[in-house]
């Protein structure tokens, strides 16, 4: 590890295991003030468990902080933002039906006898606004903001509620556009010149290179390299981030596609995507690579009618016309979301109502219903008590198969999934892979989205990467690595 000079924050040994997962393992990091210190790491190697230990989230198992040469160990967010640790999330949130000043100082709001002090709401939410956005007006409407403005709303709210010296910044370009990412980038430039210490989360290895001092990389939980970004080149991050120099070639034979049953030209969204062109035949399984906001789960969305198309083509078999999730179900074509929460499963129903949600007749005859759910129930060998349990007391494993179960049940000839391993276990993992490994030999096509490479190295025939809303062409995934595809996902290929 390269050694900072007075750190703002240095760790030394830091440990954490959830169960039986080791998340940290001896982990050290040093941070000096005024640095933009970029924090890489493929998805689960250990970035937010290490920032949720700096803010007071988690606790560590073992080693140690220091925060200007004294001891850091916060029992809670709020003791971290007393001791100056701020942190803007990957998804900024704030109240639309709030003036940007409350929202500047909600959670913090000053009080005076009980009431709120709307004159220091404004004055402080003003004083923050001054560091990162000078133009926005405390009394602008929320709901009038852009994505750009919504970041920087978001950063001054961090900056209001504490005498910030560690701004933890978390993936903060993920839904920006390029002007918008320049103007970010002047702000983060601003605070680090005024002696702030700033942890930058990125993916987009060309955004690292150009606003980040030094660097440190994350692999399993292991700190695996650090230094200066200058000199560093993009090729020796992606090494250090997927621990390899060179992927091993894909073993399987790819599977040999039949018709084209949806196929894309020029597609475009309302920000996103930019531009998709791709054809996805029977019995193969097409992967959709890329990183967080490149408009992977925008271009599900589009293809199902569930975002609007502004530019392009887009076929299910020879047909066009526009698109609705009611007639896309009717041609065929099912979606899993990457939300199963909000979005992928009813909650507040049953195992037997979501796996026949998507298929039912006008009439339901509850024994017949729970008949198909009982054949869908053993076939992917969902853990649950019955047909009738609700969806919500079963595991993450167990509630993405009754997601993809829904698929099967609707017979559907395409199937979009999205991240549709996300926060689920091995042995789950490895349950999903075998189910759409079964839609394949069908003959049913499949378009898989993740955030995994290795993961799309070892299900799919061929492999498109997006970038920025633009989608390459797609390659076999005999001709692909996990480097290259985090290379050109990052934009430096």
């Amino acid at each position: 590890m390269a050694e900072v000079a007075d750190p703002r924050l240095e760790i030394r040994g830091l440990e954490k295991s959830f169960g039986g997962t080791r998340a940290l393992s001896a982990v050290d990091l040093s941070i000096a003030p005024g640095e933009v210190h970029a924090l890489l790491g493929e998805n689960g190697a250990g970035k937010s468990t290490l920032t949720r230990i700096v803010s007071g989230v988690f606790a560590a198992d073992a080693g140690s902080m220091r925060l200007d040469g004294k001891p850091h160990a916060p029992r809670s967010p709020a003791e971290a933002r007393r001791a100056g640790i701020a942190i803007v999330h990957q998804e900024p949130a704030i109240c639309p039906h709030l003036s940007v000043a409350e929202n500047v100082v909600l959670g913090a709001e000053p009080a005076r006898f009980g009431w709120v002090d709307r004159a220091r709401v404004r004055a402080e939410a003003g004083r923050a606004l001054a560091l990162v956005a000078p133009e926005l007006s405390p009394d602008a409407a929320s709901s009038s903001l852009g994505p750009a403005e919504v970041q920087l709303v978001t950063l001054a709210r961090a900056l209001a509620q504490t005498d910030c010296r560690l701004l933890i910044l978390d993936e903060p370009t993920a839904s920006l556009a390029a002007p918008e990412v320049e103007r970010l980038f002047e702000v983060v430039r601003r605070l680090a010149s005024t002696g702030i210490a700033i942890v930058y989360i990125s993916h987009f290895l060309e955004e690292v290179e150009r606003i980040a001092d030094r660097f440190s990389v994350l692999c399993d939980g292991r700190q695996v390299g650090s230094g200066a970004i200058a000199g560093t080149p993009a090729t020796r991050l992606v090494e250090l981030m997927t621990g390899q120099t060179l992927e091993a070639r894909r073993r399987r034979e790819p599977r040999t596609g039949g018709e084209v049953v949806l196929s894309a030209r020029d597609l475009a969204g309302t920000r996103l995507p930019v531009s998709a062109s791709f054809e996805l035949r029977k019995g193969e399984v097409l992967g959709i690579a890329g990183l967080v906001g490149s408009g992977r789960t925008e271009l599900l969305r589009a293809i199902f009618g569930l975002d609007r198309v502004t530019r392009g083509e887009l076929r299910v078999r020879a047909e066009l016309g526009p698109a609705s999730p009611g007639r896309r179900l009717a041609q065929g074509v099912g979606l899993s979301s990457e939300d199963r929460k909000r979005e992928g499963l009813a909650e507040a129903l049953s195992v037997a109502e979501n796996l026949t949600l998507s298929k039912l007749p006008a009439w339901v005859r509850p024994a017949r219903q729970a008949s198909a759910a009982r054949r869908l129930i053993e076939r992917l060998g969902i853990k649950t008590a019955g047909p009738d349990q609700p969806v919500r007391a079963l595991s993450g494993g167990n509630q993405q198969k009754v997601a993809l179960g829904r698929l099967l049940h609707h017979e559907v000839d395409v199937a979009l999934l999205d991240e549709p391993t996300r926060g689920i276990d091995v042995k789950s993992r490895a349950d999903v892979y075998a189910i759409i490994d079964e839609l394949a030999s069908q003959g049913k096509a499949v378009l898989v989205v993740s955030s995994h490479f290795p993961e799309l190295l070892a299900i799919c025939d061929r492999i498109a990467v997006m970038h920025r809303g633009r989608l390459a062409a797609a390659t076999p995934v005999a001709e692909l690595t996990e480097h290259r595809l985090m290379l050109d996902a990052a934009g430096v290929g």
